[in-house]
């Protein structure tokens, strides 16, 4: 049984200081309170009085006393002393000469401060551990911690460390083979042989079955369609889809089924039964879910690209082809009728009033006109060119393109049937006409008459209508089947897309109203969810309050407008604002980044990152995918190799060295074992908080304002997850980086989408979704993340949503009293909330945002589900009315503190620093990312996320030394400067070529700074 999972470092510090406190800790854990104060005074002289201080605090802080009461950083002896009015800290020496006084004063503070011994509590910290480790599957480091804090918010002395690892290991041990036995329990001999044949390799083939199941589709086509919906019918029929797993925590099976789909074969067949079998149970559990997802993905980029956008495209080149001959038929046309206007029309004297007859009197005399310029069968030709050409007068817009996308049955032929065969739809009341439609189509195919009486005319909307019943070539009473089928196929995209038709059978797109918490979920949620929003279970107090403040804002901002120079209203009453005048830069600024910047050391990438985690130790939330503990020397090195491949897109070549912790097979193993998402988001977790601690960044911000935006990649290999869009991509297609950045410059979390949606479906997921640090209250955006429902939604969910306002005159400001005087206001304030509707939808209002704040359900499925066709539901039409009133608290807002529009024009600047920096990080292979899969751009993304902060948090910490060792040389440093240093610079960091691992003996926790004089490019 392993027990050995700390290294020599972490054992040192378990129940020891490591460092100095934070601020922050000495406030929380060494503040001595008034009962502190009572104990400490009974002792007499100033060293007993310190040193019973230092253990008392001291076991608050680490749960232990100490042997030597002097082992305790100078900060804390000095902290405690300023509070205890004693003016020499260094007699805290005496204290340590007489052993007698230290074992008296531990025995006293057992005693008042009820400490426990160990082995009382042994047994319950084992249920907790157990309990723990059961439901997370955290690593045993991790467990380790936790119990260690366990122990001291309940007052019970740390055992030794071998103790304490012993016990984490061995209940972590029976937890994980009660996991694997459950599981193991399942399944009967048959199911176990099923199982154990996705091991094996076919005679022939080059991979084992499991190697070839979890391989998702590449290329957007007809045929990998088909290959998608048997590959996932294929796994269905396994069977395995139909066990209960519910008794297991869906975190460990989830955990599970990750390393069966990212471990090699070849790795889980050296592993005992239960384990093994526990585990291909748990990935074909999760293959049955993700092979529908992966169809129905594929499926949603196919309609979208591949037939209706390029069914447009195409009718759009070919019009550009008929162009010239439409508008030579056109002219010819013209200049007959013009003749025809000329000579039958009665003439106007317009001096004299006299009306003279036409020039022609019969219709002879009419056509020998006209023939004189244009001969009639020029006429007829044009005519025809014109039938030819030209959609009926009774067609619409769509008709040209829908008839060239029936023309492309032989795209969907090999995958319809298997589509309602595999994949098992459900639908709401409006979409099952549509639902039933699509099931109806296989019995459809390939006959040579369908009447109209097998077919849902209720659905032929627009164009279909006469594409289906009445297009030329079909036989009187039958019907097109394959423009139905085209008909029907547009529909379903759109109603799947808006979730009014769902797989039951999928995890991405099943029916969002399914995970909404109801009946006694809710009912026991509900208390919690309206005490941590701050919301009131009856709508009528809670809109009065919201009501009262847009009604007294609208009125206090109005009455301050004849100062306000920033706003104009035009003729229309439309508001208009004064563009913001850039921050002038003072030459103290530019003296202090000159001086800042110069001063910083010159590094190589991995350096940075080697150096971040000897500060940190975040290269510990790397742990193995197997479960198993790292028996590897220096993989903090191999880690940070790894990091730079994937965050600077070089791959292994330019990290590959002579040592052990750099050849390409430790590369290779370490970055399937140890890297993925999961453990990017726990190092960047770690990298947040340390960056949070900097005094630097505290004057930079306090956290709690964020911003998200996106950056664009360009994905040049075939991959269902990427989309295009020619004004990003090129021919090719992209995916979308939604991250978010706090105001101390650290990258809170991300998430990778396809293409380039609105990035309003994502920002709560974005928010709820955040690796580390404190939650934002105020959310800065670009205006493409605007719309009302993401206003009410946001505000709801507490937050104060600020997004950039493009075209400020169009957007359009809310008023609850209709009679109200605004002032200036008046025109602008035209549209009117409607608080009946939001009352009489309260709570589905409540129970909405409830499902969203707990992680019942995604933001995105609830967005896509309260809009139907680019128009609100009944319900999110009220929540778009809630959030009018926020928006329009905004919109006042902007107009009346130009502070606050330069908060956001800040924040939002701070993003595109950071993506600057991105970009150069991201340099190998022109920045575009070669990743098929979206597992795979989640991870190497999540290396680049996570190499911008630990970059961010070198340079700020550096930065933050340079500041105070500008300030002790007498160096004109303001506070207002300081908050405007950026930690975006990149001249002293080498990112290209051959990379140095090297890191050097820091005895003082950091390298010496470099000369203030010292020019950038030296």
């Amino acid at each position: 049984m392993p027990v050995e999972f700390l290294t020599d470092e972490q054992a040192a510090a378990y129940a020891a200081y490591r460092g100095v406190p934070s601020r922050s800790e000495l406030e929380r854990f060494f503040f001595l309170d008034d009962a502190d104060r009572e104990l400490i005074e009974s002792k007499r002289r100033p060293h007993n009085r310190l040193g019973y201080a230092a253990q008392l605090t001291t076991a608050r802080y680490l749960g232990v006393f100490l042997d030597d009461p002097t082992d305790v950083p100078t900060e804390v002896v000095d902290y405690l002393a300023e509070q205890l009015d004693i003016g020499d800290p260094s007699v805290l020496k005496v204290y340590g000469e007489r052993e007698n006084t230290r074992l008296e004063h531990v025995r006293e503070l057992r005693q008042v401060l009820e400490y426990q011994e160990f082995a009382e509590a042994e047994a319950e910290l084992r249920a907790w551990v157990d309990a723990r480790a059961w439901t997370t599957g955290e690593g045993p480091k991790a467990l380790f911690d936790a119990a260690a804090g366990w122990l001291r918010e309940r007052r019970v002395l740390l055992p030794g460390v071998t103790t304490l690892t012993r016990l984490v290991a061995s209940v972590r041990e029976a937890a994980n083979q009660r996991l694997w036995d459950t599981l193991y329990g399942l399944l009967n001999a048959g199911q176990r042989a099923v199982l154990d044949s996705l091991l094996t390799v076919p005679p022939g083939e080059r991979v084992s079955e499991l190697d070839r199941l979890r391989r998702g589709p590449v290329r957007v086509s007809g045929p990998q369609m088909k290959w998608s919906l048997q590959r996932a019918e294929e796994i269905a029929d396994l069977g395995m889809g139909d066990l209960d797993v519910s008794a297991i925590p869906p975190r460990r099976l989830a955990e599970l089924s990750r390393y069966g789909v990212d471990g090699k074969a070849s790795l889980l067949r050296r592993h005992g039964d239960s384990r093994r079998l526990a585990t291909l149970l748990a990935t074909t559990v999760y293959l049955t879910t993700r092979a529908v997802d992966d169809a129905l993905d594929l499926l949603e980029v196919l309609i979208a690209t591949k037939l209706l956008a390029k069914a447009e495209r195409e009718t759009a080149k070919e019009k550009m082809k008929t162009l010239p001959r439409v508008e030579r038929a056109s002219a010819k046309l013209a200049t007959a009728f013009q003749v025809v206007f000329d000579t039958t029309s009665e003439l106007v004297d317009t001096d004299t009033g006299e009306v003279t007859g036409p020039k022609v009197e019969s219709f002879e005399a009419m056509w020998e006109r006209i023939e004189a310029v244009m001969p009639r069968r020029e006429l007829a030709a044009a005519i025809a060119a014109l039938f030819e050409l030209t959609p009926p007068l009774d067609s619409d817009a769509d008709e040209a393109w829908r008839s060239m996308l029936v023309g492309r049955f032989g795209t969907v032929r090999p995958f319809l049937k298997l589509l309602v065969k595999v994949v098992d739809f459900g639908a709401t009341p409006e979409g099952l006409p549509v639902l039933s439609a699509l099931r109806s189509l296989p019995d459809l195919m390939g006959r040579k008459k369908v009447g109209p009486a097998e077919i849902d005319t209720g659905l032929l909307v627009g164009s279909w209508r006469r594409l289906v019943l009445s297009a030329p070539h079909l036989e009187p009473g039958t019907v097109d089947w394959k423009a139905y089928t085209f008909c029907v196929l547009e529909q379903f995209h759109r109603m799947l897309r808006s979730k009014q038709v769902f797989a039951k059978n999928s995890s991405k797109w099943g029916d969002p109203r399914v995970k909404l918490l109801t009946g006694e979920a809710w009912e026991q949620a509900r208390p919690t969810v309206l005490a941590s929003l701050g919301l009131l279970g009856e709508a009528g107090e809670h809109l009065a309050a919201r009501a009262a403040l847009l009604d007294g804002t609208y009125r206090e901002v109005a009455g301050r407008l004849p100062t306000n120079a920033q706003i104009v209203f035009d003729d229309d009453g439309r508001l208009h604002f004064a563009a913001l005048e850039p921050e002038p830069e003072p030459a103290s600024l530019l003296d202090l980044r000159a001086a800042v910047n110069a001063m910083l050391p010159r590094v190589d990438l991995p350096e940075v990152l080697l150096e971040v985690f000897s500060w940190t130790g975040a290269d510990q939330a790397f742990t193995s995918v197997t479960g198993g503990e790292a028996r590897l020397k220096d993989l903090h090195v191999t880690i940070a190799a790894l990091l730079v491949a994937h965050g600077c897109n070089v791959g292994y070549t330019p990290v590959i060295g002579g040592v052990d912790a750099l050849k390409y097979g430790r590369l290779s193993h370490v970055d399937q074992t140890y890297l993925r998402l999961a453990t990017y988001r726990a190092a960047n977790a770690t990298l947040i908080e340390h960056q949070a601690s900097i005094g630097l960044a505290s004057a930079w911000g306090g956290g709690l304002v964020a911003s998200v935006d996106g950056m664009r990649f360009v994905v040049p290999v075939p991959s269902v997850y990427a989309r295009p869009n020619p004004k990003y991509f090129g021919r090719r297609g992209g995916a979308t980086w939604l991250n978010m950045i706090n105001d101390q410059a650290a990258g809170l979390g991300g998430k990778v989408v396809a293409g380039t949606p609105r990035d309003s479906l994502y920002v709560l997921d974005v928010l709820y979704d955040r690796d580390g640090g404190k939650r934002p209250e105020m959310i800065v955006t670009d205006t493409a993340s605007y719309s009302d429902i993401v206003f009410g939604l946001l505000t709801l969910a507490g937050f104060a949503y600020a997004p950039q306002l493009a075209d400020l005159p169009d957007q359009k400001m809310w008023r609850i009293d209709r009679a109200a005087d605004y002032g200036a206001f008046q025109d602008a304030a035209r549209g009117r909330v409607a608080l009946a509707r939001i009352e009489r939808h309260w709570e589905d209002i409540l129970r909405i945002i409830g499902s969203i704040h707990t992680g019942a359900v995604r933001a995105y499925d609830v967005i896509r589900m309260l809009s139907r066709d680019g128009r609100p539901t009944p319900l999110g039409d009220a929540i778009a009315h809630y959030g009018r009133i926020a928006k329009t608290l905004h919109i006042l807002r902007l107009a009346d503190e130009p502070g606050y529009r330069r908060q956001i024009k800040v924040q939002a600047n701070l993003q595109e620093g950071r993506h600057a920096l991105a970009r150069k990080i991201f340099h190998g292979r022109a920045g575009q990312l070669y990743q098929r899969y979206q597992d795979g751009m989640e991870d190497q993304i999540g290396a680049l996320g996570l190499v911008l902060n630990a970059l961010v948090l070198f340079n700020t910490r550096y930065m933050d030394a340079a500041v105070n060792q500008l300030r002790a040389d007498g160096f004109d440093v303001r506070d207002e400067d300081v908050a405007r240093l950026s930690p975006f610079v990149r001249h002293h960091v080498n990112m290209l070529g051959r990379y140095s691992f090297q890191l050097p003996d820091l005895p003082g926790g950091l390298r010496p700074l470099r000369d203030k004089h010292s020019p950038e490019s030296e």
